[in-house]
């Protein structure tokens, strides 16, 4: 096939090089060409062909751009592609690959491809890779052959680099209701859109010349030396699927266009707009006709410039394609008259460019915009103002510092110009307010708006790009509310935390002092051992001048203690407070400000105290507990919280302690951009050891299978291969089970693991079994293979037991091996509440609910109705409500309300949440009493 194509588009070429080496020329090409494949890589070879004895030979031909030229689309039409199933890759033994694709002879792409029908699935396809394909093999070397798919009949996932165990599969997949997987397909297989749409001929052309990269990062190794890391970037599907869809609506409607792409937080945005702003760029009409002059990237993403450059120099051997506006208006002027293809300026930029390129009519432009979100605090355009000398003051100046931001600058231009003919809006943001949506969205039938394009956020979790930062999320209270009921538990131990509680909720707000101790004793006993020792932590301020307090008292807590960390602070100016001057480079003892986001990934810095700074566009994977002292809401809640959500080797969790806001707030705020966001409300630890008992109840392990396991597990030294016995038995009892079973006990599983980790960052349990089975279970969940219509997650055959092993013992884990007997569920607890009457209302409903529907409940489930009371009557808009409104209009409100607080207690007690969820009559009933109760109250 490679001479093949060869002969039919450079026979002059050919016979040029056949003068030169007679017979052996196939043979000498055929050397020529792997010492080339070998130096530079399959894809660049492609790009720029190769020159052999003063021959210059091209690989491949490209889509043409235009159809000015006739030859280049003959030669387009020549290209050879092929699919050859089962090709053996060594010499060594007899193994083949289930596909291969080639170009005009070169491999391009493997498959290993697996039917559930015949009991595989994709998991195999990866582990077949990972541990039976030699990466030393020519055909999986690295750059060699570009892409590596992993499919089964429903999902597809691929790897550029194959290193044995150690290979990373990322998903391929369309999305299913805004998360992971894909939709049915009803003509076929939900994996076809990979071979009927990726793989075809113009499509694959495509990704080969205007996709793939080749990123090149310096990172320092452990001793402290400089060196280049390649990787190979190949686009994932949305990305590839929003920029085709972005550049093809385009060209068929030209200039004069808005879009909003709504990407999550881990949708890799920098490399989708690089994508876009190459190909609108060199976008034609069906006559020849440029459809952009020029593409303006609004950014304030520092390298966006540089990184547009390097990889457009991929695309297109051209330099001066990209040029960063840094000088001015004279600058921006030369660019567009010399008709610069992409210019990349800042967010601050954004009002003088849009008037500059509004009076250039005669030119079209398409602008993308690229989270238009970065806090301006409008310094420039204030008074001086005199010095604050309280919290109060400054609070209000905090809120007027956050009045103008990035995203206001943006839409309050372009709408107070309209829609302009001769330029395109492209706006990228993962958290779109109300007025982004009707200015860029496309407005439906019914009113509402859209994105163009969406990458959820649930499904940039649900495939592992980024973390849940709802999972181990707490306020104060709930806090406060766990630790208060270890407190008097013998089971428990009385950390340093139950004391600071106390004497805390019994001070004034501002009480910076014991914030402080609480934050730094949390962070050491429960954060410091994180991600194998390296986590740290943020803590957001609600002003300037709390961050500076709160810095002080920091640094001389840790003093005191002689505790080994450090802390830097962030807050943009100056700061006066007690006849002193405070700025964050001389509070950071540092040259300048700029050098504070470099200086915190030092290892001994942990904690950063930031004021409405590093809130958005902080990107630290090592970020892992956030302590939040400030009220958030909407995009702002969303973007603060995010800060955490990044993944790195050895983080698998993430910690949110709240002293500011509530649950409902944060739900709400995350809700738009997370349909499922689930926040995990105050609950009782001993749920755990009814979960513990459940699970026993399955009779697919005993205590001594737990037991066996944690002597191995925590013993120092252990390996795996002694891990994985005690395990598959298990394993293969489960398999026995019917479906209905299995599905309930990995759900339970699920549900012990998560309550676990949750707990275990706030309470410290002195009951080992407790930790060992949520060692057990965890790797137990990992074993058991998933059911046929279950998406299965990243698969990591081999638990890192080493990193994993280091923070259960700095958890105390060991420590506590030798402690026995057996914890008794706390029982009785108490509401709180001294009044007789609200104990006779209890009382009388269970009482009721028991006689008039043959009900069990017991005066322990006081609680539950106590707490659903307490949150109703506590409830601001239905206090607002009582107020002004009639008793049946009151009701209306009430009922809507009632469903809300009921479904954030489901953790509470589970029994009664169903029983009132399922049984209308008997939920209709306890939503009736609680009504009477509460309206009482109200009025």
């Amino acid at each position: 096939m490679l001479f093949e194509f060869i002969y039919a588009t450079q026979p002059k070429e050919w016979e040029k090089l056949k003068q030169q080496h007679g017979e052996e020329v196939k043979s000498k090409f055929v050397h020529r060409l792997k010492q080339e494949i070998e130096k530079r890589g399959t894809l660049d070879v492609l790009r720029k062909g190769f020159a052999d004895c003063g021959s210059r030979f091209q690989l491949v031909y490209f889509t043409p751009e235009s159809t000015f030229n006739p030859e280049h689309a003959a030669l387009y039409q020549n290209n050879i592609f092929s699919l050859i199933r089962q090709v053996k890759f060594s010499q060594k033994d007899e193994k083949s690959l289930d596909t291969v694709v080639f170009i005009n002879g070169l491999p391009i792409s493997t498959l290993e491809l697996k039917n559930y029908l015949t009991g595989q699935n994709v998991q195999n396809a990866i582990k077949q890779y990972r541990y039976d394909r030699d990466p030393r093999e020519p055909l999986f070397m690295f750059k060699r052959c570009l892409v590596h798919f992993a499919v089964d009949n429903d999902l597809v996932y691929m790897t550029t680099r194959l290193a044995g165990k150690s290979t990373y599969f990322l998903p391929f997949n369309k999305g299913f209701e805004n998360g992971a997987g894909n939709p049915v397909n009803p003509g076929g297989f939900k994996s076809a859109y990979l071979w009927e749409e990726v793989l075809q001929k113009e499509s694959l052309l495509q990704i080969l010349a205007e996709f793939i990269l080749v990123a090149v990062e310096h990172v320092t190794d452990e001793e402290g030396n400089e060196k280049e890391k390649e990787t190979l970037i190949f686009p994932r599907y949305h990305q590839l699927d929003a920029v085709r869809k972005m550049v093809a609506h385009a060209k068929e409607h030209g200039a004069g266009q808005n879009y909003l792409i709504q990407h999550s937080a881990g949708s890799g945005k920098t490399k989708t707009i690089s994508w876009l702003a190459h190909q609108l760029a060199s976008l034609h009409t069906g006559y020849d006709v440029k459809i952009f002059n020029t593409v303006v990237v609004v950014s304030d993403r520092r390298v966006i410039d540089k990184q547009l450059r390097d990889e457009i120099l991929q695309f297109q051997q051209v330099q001066g394609v990209v040029e960063a506006i840094d000088q001015g208006s004279s600058q921006l002027r030369d660019a567009i008259d010399n008709s610069r293809k992409i210019i990349v300026t800042t967010l601050q930029k954004f009002p003088f460019i849009v008037n500059e390129i509004s009076k250039q009519t005669d030119k079209k432009f398409a602008v993308i915009i690229d989270e238009a979100h970065s806090s301006q605090t409008g310094e420039s355009t204030k008074s001086l103002k005199t010095v604050l000398g309280s919290l109060e003051e400054a609070e209000t100046e905090n809120k007027e510092e956050e009045e103008i931001t990035g995203e206001e600058i943006v839409l309050k231009d372009i709408k107070s110009r309209g829609r302009q003919k001769n330029i395109s809006f492209f706006a990228f943001t993962a958290t779109p307010k109300e007025k982004t949506m009707e200015l860029f969205g496309a407005k439906n039938s019914d009113g509402t708006f859209a994105p163009f394009h969406l990458y959820s956020m649930r499904q940039a979790i649900e495939e592992g790009f980024i973390l849940d930062v709802l999972k181990n999320y707490t306020t104060f209270q709930t806090y406060f509310n766990l630790i208060k009921k270890t407190e008097e538990d013998p089971q428990y131990e009385k950390k340093k935390g139950v004391a600071l509680l106390k004497s805390y909720v019994e001070l004034h707000d501002h009480a910076i002092g014991k914030k402080t101790e609480l934050v730094i004793e949390h962070y050491l006993a429960h954060v410091t051992r994180k991600i194998d020792g390296y986590a740290k932590a943020m803590i957001v301020t609600r002003s300037r001048l709390h961050a500076v307090r709160y810095k002080l008292m920091f640094d001389k807590y840790i003093k005191e203690h002689n505790y080994p960390i450090k802390t830097l602070v962030a807050f943009s100016g100056a700061v006066k407070d007690a006849g002193k001057e405070y700025t964050e480079a001389g509070m950071n003892r540092l040259r300048s400000e700029k050098l504070t986001v470099e200086t915190f990934k030092l290892p001994e810095y942990k904690i950063l105290i930031a004021a409405n700074k590093f809130q958005t566009g902080f990107d630290q994977p090592l970020l892992h507990t956030m302590y939040v002292d400030k009220k958030l809401g909407g995009v702002m809640a969303v973007q603060t919280l995010s800060r955490l959500n990044r993944t790195r080797k050895g983080k698998d969790d993430t910690m949110i302690l709240d002293f500011a806001n509530h649950e409902e707030e944060i739900q709400k705020a995350f809700q738009p951009y997370y349909d499922k966001a689930i926040l995990i409300k105050a609950t009782d630890p001993n749920k755990l050891y009814d979960m513990e008992r459940n699970l026993y109840d399955f009779h697919l392990y005993n205590k001594e299978n737990v037991e066996l396991f944690a002597k191995v597990f925590f013993k120092r030294g252990a390996t795996q291969e002694k891990l994985h016995p005690l395990l598959d038995t298990i394993v293969v009892e489960y398999l026995k089970r019917e479906k209905k079973e299995r599905v309930d006990f990995r759900e339970q599983i699920k549900n012990y693991i998560r309550l676990y980790a949750f707990l275990s960052q706030i309470v410290s349990f002195k009951d080992v079994n407790l930790e060992k089975l949520y060692a057990f279970l965890r790797m137990l969940a990992r074993k058991l293979p998933p059911d046929k219509d279950r998406l299965p997650v990243e698969i990591t055959d081999n638990v890192n037991m080493d990193t994993y092993r280091i923070q259960q013992i700095s958890n105390g884990s060991i420590e506590l091996e030798k402690a026995t007997g057996e914890l008794k569920p706390m029982e009785g607890l108490g509401t709180g509440k001294g009044a007789g009457d609200e104990k006779e209302f209890l009382s009388l409903i269970i009482e009721e609910v028991n006689e008039r529907f043959g009900t069990d409940f017991t005066d322990g489930d006081k609680v539950f109705f106590a707490e659903l009371e307490t949150r109703l009557t506590g409830n601001q808009t239905l206090n607002q409500s009582a107020k002004t409104n009639t008793k049946d209009a009151l009701k209306l409100v009430f009922a809507h309300i009632f469903e809300d607080q009921l479904h954030t207690m489901v953790e509470s007690n589970f029994d009664i949440y169903k029983k009132i969820v399922e049984n209308a009559e008997f939920g209709q009933f306890v939503k009736e009493k609680m009504f009477e109760e509460v309206y009482a109250k109200l009025k």
